[in-house]
């Protein structure tokens, strides 16, 4: 039987904090303490002097970071007791002081006091996970930790674990496990859990403790270590340097997991998903065995600049022989984040007579690194969507473009203005307000307008920040209508990386040690309208019916999240004429009668009641027969629906998902991209699939 996401919301998230501090000599501890002080003082002062808000690290700060870091170490209140936190509660206002000075051992203390317990709890659960359970008793368990106090004695601990190795073996039973089948994956999933504890970098404490800090001023800012900021680099330049292989961690093991077209690995054809990477050498120099190594230490030993070689050590995953591969390392576009397009024949989807340009934009990415070189092919948003947008014409030209922007998180404000700009001929892109207090506009700075037809963008409750911006600008210049969930998420601020040093002496060239960066919110932005996007997002003109509008996913659900506030209007907007008050009306109400006949808007509009009831529970059944039902009632109510309304592909193979799949929820928009161009016709905006002189 087939769990659905919402079931596993009382799994723990275990993985992602299993962290130790690392067993050292006495004085390489006292060097990395000393480095770890400077560190937060230098944090602590860049917070306090860019932040956007301009707050001081003080008393209250200290209060909310006690309650920060204590809730990202046991979000689910299954190991600290009460006592425990009435002995953290002593420093609960002299954090700040402690922090501001360098001291950073309240975190080493509440860490270590953690991994004592999760070790000892950990023990606990392989016994419960043995012991006969009687799944026929009625009992249940609370899934919501808001609502537990913290657990009075090591008794009532234990009851909470009972329930959850008893919820989890359930769970696995109602997918048709064997109760056996179903011990042992619970056992590898604690021993895994287990050997976890043992790889944990002394660093990765204090970055735990100064992202908690961070968040106190707001859930977006947060401090990156040197190896961090790594990862963060590559993601936004969509590009590394290696072997081109997906791997994961299992039983101590490095597995690969897939293999990227058109890397080095693929070009080679020896290493295959499955295969185990038991060691791991340079071009010169001795092997390093990485069993039971983390994961990202051994990737970043196959890591490395291309042209140079790697040697794998590698246990076949069908019949266990060993081999060494080399490997040359190269270049890895990561070519699932960037955006795609692709012309639908509408006469083929929905029976209409238009072609439409369909751009799928992931997210605002920038190589900053290679534009500031001066590389002529850094990656980019504005670049790829402009040569999609080239492609279209190219092809014969559309009558429509879509642009998706669904699950698209953001990224560079840079890339926001910029693609803004490739469909507005001139005029203020976003307003963003400085630390200072002064209001900056942004202005599209290029007048050449890649697209000038209609358009329309899509969005959803994930869709944020750059997204937001771009959202608003076609909104504001009523150059396109919006249309997906009731809002978009609500993030804005901006965020900016800056290398961790004295803010008095940033300028110098030579910082000394890499202390990692600072992302920061030090800018809100404002649409052109005057109004932020903050907590309250931009809303569609088009609503349609969707389970993630009801989930409590946006910046209002965020802890320490900014208010919202609103500016005076930016001057020079130009209204194109291309959306209207009326258009959207009218354009609702034709979808909302579209889909009030669509059998699965109306099996869609079942499972969002559904869910609207599970998320108000605050408490899971762990009797077999009662939650057996549940889950029945459930796959009647086809979960599998679920992947298309959010606008993924299909499954299978990655290089091979479609642009902008068939599914009714899709369907459905290019009924409302065809509704909005014979509008525009109507009222003779657009000849052609041309702007109107």
């Amino acid at each position: 039987m087939k769990s659905p996401t919402f079931r596993r919301v009382a799994i723990l998230s275990l993985f992602s904090v299993c962290l130790i501090v690392s067993t050292i000599g006495a004085q390489q501890l006292a060097q990395n303490s000393n480095s770890d002080g400077t560190t937060a003082r230098l944090v602590c002062k860049m917070i306090e002097r860019f932040h956007i808000n301009q707050d001081s690290i003080n008393d209250e700060m200290s209060s909310r970071l006690v309650d920060r870091y204590i809730e990202d170490l046991d979000p689910n209140k299954l190991y600290f007791l009460q006592s425990d936190i009435d002995k953290f509660n002593a420093s609960r206002k002299k954090l700040d002081d402690q922090l501001l000075s360098g001291d950073t051992s309240f975190a080493t203390q509440v860490f270590e006091r953690y991994i004592e317990l999760m070790e000892q709890q950990v023990n606990i659960a392989h016994q419960y996970i043995d012991i006969d359970h009687d799944f026929d008793v009625e009992e249940e368990m609370t899934t919501d930790a808001d609502e537990l106090p913290w657990a009075q004695t090591a008794e009532e601990r234990n009851e909470r674990w009972r329930k959850r190795v008893k919820y989890e073996l359930l769970d696995l039973k109602l997918e048709d496990k064997e109760l056996a089948d179903a011990r042992e994956q619970l056992h590898r999933r604690y021993r895994t859990i287990s050997s976890n504890l043992r790889l944990t970098d002394d660093h990765e404490v204090v970055e735990m403790y100064l992202t908690a800090l961070a968040r106190c001023f707001d859930p977006h800012s947060s401090y990156m270590s040197p190896q961090t900021l790594e990862d963060f680099q590559i993601n936004m330049r969509l590009s590394l340097e290696g072997i081109g292989a997906q791997l994961r961690y299992e039983d101590g093991f490095t597995v690969v997991a897939e293999v990227v077209a058109g890397g080095a690995a693929d070009k080679d054809g020896r290493l295959k998903p499955g295969d185990k990477i038991v060691a791991v050498a340079q071009e010169e120099g001795d092997f390093v065995d990485i069993i039971e190594m983390k994961l990202k230490d051994v990737v970043r030993l196959i890591r490395g600049p291309k042209g140079t070689i790697v040697r794998l050590k590698v246990k076949k995953g069908e019949t266990s022989e060993q081999s060494v591969y080399d490997l040359t390392r190269q270049k890895i576009e990561l070519t699932e984040a960037e955006v795609k397009g692709e012309i639908l024949d509408l006469q083929q989807r929905i029976g209409q007579t238009l072609k439409v340009g369909v751009i799928n934009i992931p997210s605002f990415y920038r190589d900053f690194a290679g534009a500031q070189a001066g590389a002529k092919d850094f990656k980019s948003t504005e670049k790829d969507v402009r040569k999609v947008l080239r492609d279209f014409d190219q092809q014969g030209g559309v009558d429509l473009v879509v642009i998706d922007l669904r699950n698209n998180g953001g990224g560079a404000l840079s890339e926001a203005v910029g693609v803004s700009g490739l469909f507005i001929k001139e005029g203020p892109v976003v307003q963003v307000k400085e630390l200072d207090g002064s209001i900056r506009s942004h202005e599209d700075e290029n007048p050449d307008v890649a697209y000038t037809g209609p358009l329309m963008v899509i969005c959803n409750r994930l869709s944020a920040s750059a997204s937001e911006i771009f959202a608003g600008v076609i909104k504001d210049y009523n150059r396109g209508i919006i249309v997906g969930d009731t809002t978009t998420h609500g993030k804005g601020t901006v965020q900016n990386v800056m290398p961790v040093s004295d803010p008095v002496f940033r300028l110098r060239l030579f910082q000394g040690e890499d202390r990692g960066a600072l992302k920061l919110t030090i800018q809100q932005f404002y649409r052109v309208n005057g109004d932020s996007t903050q907590n309250r997002g931009v809303r569609s003109d088009v609503v349609l019916p969707s389970r993630i509008d009801h989930m409590d996913l946006g910046e209002s659900f965020l802890d320490n999240a900014l208010a919202f506030d609103r500016i005076n209007p930016a001057r020079g907007v130009y209204n194109t004429g291309l959306s209207s008050a009326e258009f959207a009306q009218q354009l609702q109400q034709a979808s909302q009668n579209r889909v009030s006949q669509n059998s699965e808007f109306q099996k869609l509009n079942k499972q969002i009641a559904r869910l609207v009831e599970r998320k108000n529970r605050d408490t899971i059944s762990l009797q077999e027969s009662v939650l057996a039902a549940q889950r029945e009632l459930e796959e009647q109510e086809s979960d599998e629906l679920f992947p298309t309304i959010e606008g993924d592909a299909e499954s299978g193979d990655k290089k091979d998902k479609e642009v902008f799949p068939q599914t009714f929820y899709n369907d459905e928009i290019l009924e409302i991209a065809a509704d909005y161009y014979s509008l525009l016709k109507q009222a003779k905006v657009v000849q052609g699939g041309r702007v109107a002189p």
